[in-house]
């Protein structure tokens, strides 16, 4: 089924797309939460002529984009986060805590630009800025302990104090004559 998109579906598309989906996707999901049309000729027409009409537009908004995104270019950012003595994070670092942080060094961001999966553990990532359909910036960000972390200590077995070369002895001899008895 040929379907044309009316909004933007996170892993399937972009606005006005045209895309084949399986006829169960379209008929029971896409349709009913309009979120697409179908690709009749007269939908594929109209939509050829809005294209048409709004291409400057659509240049202009992709210029706005990659200015923006120009200003995320090189930016690192990091996330002090409460954890537990292991590096566990209570709860997790995701979108809003990235653009608050953002904030914080003067860069305002709308969270839902942010695409990353829930942290819970101190240490380094990446998250995707998207800015545009074809405008996408990789913020690399950086999630700390507000305490020291211990690192876990290893147990220490007693080092066994070496055997005397007379102890030695005296068990071999004490082993043969108990042979020897028997």
């Amino acid at each position: 089924m040929k379907v044309i998109l009316i909004k933007d579906v996170y892993g399937l598309g972009y606005k006005d797309e045209v895309l084949t989906v399986k006829d169960g996707y379209g008929r029971n999901y896409l349709l009913p939460q309009r979120l697409a049309v179908l690709a009749t000729d007269k939908a594929l027409k109209q939509l050829e002529e809005s294209n048409r009409q709004r291409a400057h537009k659509i240049a202009k908004i992709k210029a706005d984009a990659e200015a923006r995104a120009a200003l995320f270019q090189g930016v690192e950012v990091t996330i002090e986060a409460k954890t537990s003595v292991e590096g566990t994070i209570y709860g997790s670092v995701g979108a809003a805590q990235i653009a608050q942080a953002l904030k914080d060094k003067g860069l305002e961001i709308d969270h839902r630009l942010i695409n990353t999966k829930n942290v819970k553990s101190v240490g380094s990532y990446v998250a995707l800025l998207q800015f545009h359909r074809d405008i996408t910036v990789e913020l690399p960000f950086h999630v700390v302990s507000d305490q020291p972390i211990e690192t876990p200590k290893k147990e220490e077995k007693p080092a066994e104090a070496p055997a005397q070369e007379e102890d030695i002895d005296a068990m071999l001899e004490d082993a043969r004559g108990e042979n020897e008895a028997e």
